[in-house]
């Protein structure tokens, strides 16, 4: 059995550009994926594991009971390595490639997933996968708080749009879900709190594994100089990737992604009354 990879760090930080050019060299992520390219398979679980706990992506802290109870950890891991290993995993491999090399538990080929979410879930999968290697990337927070922000207000409006043309009909048909993903995550406080919870559990985890095990990177740097970075990643799965393949792959990146955050008077303002946190994590 061939470990996997497994992507962390905070929602909106480079992991999707990066899985996404690891896949072009040969990483297989998945059959069905989302349009952030996140395996639909591994997100429905890592979202089940939060669920158990009341928690979710942008309210993650209520996981730490899972790790408290060991009677619920040793059933859940159990049920876990059942749907690895049955055919439920098509989900993931898809039919081909799960009738000629088996279900994920005896994957063969370079493997892994995407998804922000194993920031936190990842002491799970370590027990099922003690092995894998972590690629973890990181972004500027004020950036990422924007980030969330736009998506969040944006899917408001859309959701507000949509409410006036269909309620009409919501006395027969209620809505079956709220008017916005995240509340906390439509505004800039609230989306860079949630940036420091997640670079907070990242550190935790990753100062209990051995170095050689972790690949860390910075999404502006990936962004600036890409070929070593994508070298180095390429490296570190395993992955063959020629100087032509690396030029050609990094040839469309968008560099003015970098610290956008400073083209924007009111973030500049913002990142100013949190520099204290900002240094904390290396960030001036």
């Amino acid at each position: 059995m061939r470990q996997p990879v497994i992507f962390a760090g905070m929602h909106r930080s480079g992991t999707s550009l990066l899985g996404r050019l690891l896949e072009s060299l040969g990483l297989f992520t998945g059959t069905r994926k989302d349009e952030n390219n996140e395996s639909l398979f591994f997100q429905q679980l890592n979202e089940w594991l939060m669920a158990q706990c009341g928690a979710r992506w942008d309210m993650p802290q209520a996981l730490r009971y899972i790790w408290k109870d060991r009677e619920l950890l040793d059933l859940t891991e159990t049920y876990v390595r059942y749907l690895l290993a049955s055919p439920r995993a098509i989900h993931f491999t898809g039919l081909r490639r799960y009738l000629f090399a088996g279900g994920i538990l005896q994957a063969r080929y370079h493997w892994g997933w995407k998804d922000p979410r194993n920031t936190f879930t990842l002491p799970f999968w370590l027990r099922i996968y003690p092995g894998a290697r972590i690629i973890y990337i990181e972004r500027h927070g004020v950036d990422v708080a924007q980030s969330l922000r736009e998506r969040g207000r944006r899917g408001l409006r859309n959701a507000n749009e949509k409410y006036r043309k269909y309620r009409f009909i919501m006395p027969l048909r209620p809505k079956g879900g709220g008017f916005v993903e995240s509340p906390r995550c439509t505004t800039l406080q609230g989306g860079f709190s949630l940036w420091k919870e997640y670079m907070d559990q990242a550190k935790t985890v990753m100062e209990q594994l051995p170095g050689q095990q972790i690949l860390k990177l910075h999404y502006e740097k990936l962004l600036e100089d890409p070929i070593p970075c994508l070298r180095s990643c390429a490296e570190f799965c395993s992955l063959d990737a020629s100087s032509q393949q690396l030029e050609t792959l990094t040839a469309g990146i968008n560099t003015g992604r970098a610290f956008s955050y400073l083209n924007d008077p009111e973030l500049v303002a913002f990142a100013g009354k949190h520099q204290a946190d900002l240094a904390e994590y290396g960030y001036n």
